[in-house]
């Protein structure tokens, strides 16, 4: 068999796995949140049942069945069930199978740009949390500190050991930079109309981006994020699906833009 067909099947086979365990983090890490906001830490460990990233197994939402492994398999299960649940039959949503292909795709992304190593898992574990996080966004309007800021971090780290081929100079200020942005967009905004046009997850995720992509590709990212969103946001208005406020997660749209510039690079200059 030809390598890069081997190589590309394994990051599928990877990919498939994790963006499964993508269903399980976009699906739970909101509620473990909320729980926490609403308890003391303290009553959460001593009452509530165990509930994390791990415990209990994975049922159904609608019957509470718990799944067993021939049920559980990416996308092969929702195929074989054809969508639905096999003890009472509720519909299962596209996403799931939406998540792991599209997790999937990314990996094989990753291992046709970098090959079999430590770059490609960089970048595909870069990827694997813009999807958590726009899924996430789109659900709740949250983007989770616990994905955002270790996400910084990785950049930063991923740069100056060189696995990213942004240098480490660019990533910092990419970092700053796009924290500061959009920040004094916030202000901006609030300061002219009274009310609070993103939240400041948002910041985060910009400067996760920028410590990943570099501070040359920040308005590019700027960019593309917001004609989407102008686009997203229209679309669902057709669609009677915004909200009354007339808000929308943007996390969604900047995860795209980051998406766009890591695997095509920033707008060339003559579109910015």
């Amino acid at each position: 068999m030809n390598d890069s067909v081997l190589a590309l099947g394994l990051a599928a086979l990877l990919g498939l796995m994790i963006g499964s365990f993508l269903n399980v983090v976009i699906y739970r890490l909101p509620l473990i949140l909320q729980a926490q906001w609403d308890a003391p830490l303290e009553d959460v460990k001593t009452s509530a049942p165990a509930f994390n990233l791990a415990v209990p197994r994975s049922h159904c939402p609608h019957c509470q069945h718990p799944l067993g492994w021939h049920e559980n398999i990416p996308v092969m299960s929702f195929i074989r069930l054809r969508g639905r649940c096999a003890h009472c039959h509720t519909p299962i949503g596209w996403r799931y199978p939406a998540i792991e292909l599209t997790t999937a795709g990314l990996f094989m992304w990753a291992a046709a740009e970098h090959g079999l190593g430590i770059q490609a898992l960089v970048w595909a574990g870069f990827a694997a949390a813009l999807v958590a996080l726009a899924a996430i966004d789109a659900d709740t309007r949250l983007l989770p500190d616990a994905i955002t800021q270790p996400l910084v971090w990785a950049g930063l780290l991923a740069a100056s050991l060189e696995l990213t081929g942004i240098d480490l100079n660019k990533a910092l200020w990419g970092a700053a930079g796009g924290y500061l942005f959009l920040w004094m967009v916030y202000w901006l905004f609030k300061a002219v109309t009274g009310k609070e046009g993103m939240g400041q997850g948002d910041f985060k995720l910009l400067a996760a981006l920028g410590a990943w992509l570099g501070w040359p590709a920040l308005l590019s990212l700027v960019m593309i994020a917001s004609i989407s969103g102008v686009i997203g946001g229209v679309w669902l208005k057709l669609r009677g699906q915004l909200d009354d406020n007339g808000q929308l997660a943007f996390g969604p749209f900047l995860v795209l833009a980051g998406l766009w510039v890591m695997a095509f690079g920033p707008l060339p200059w003559f579109l910015i």
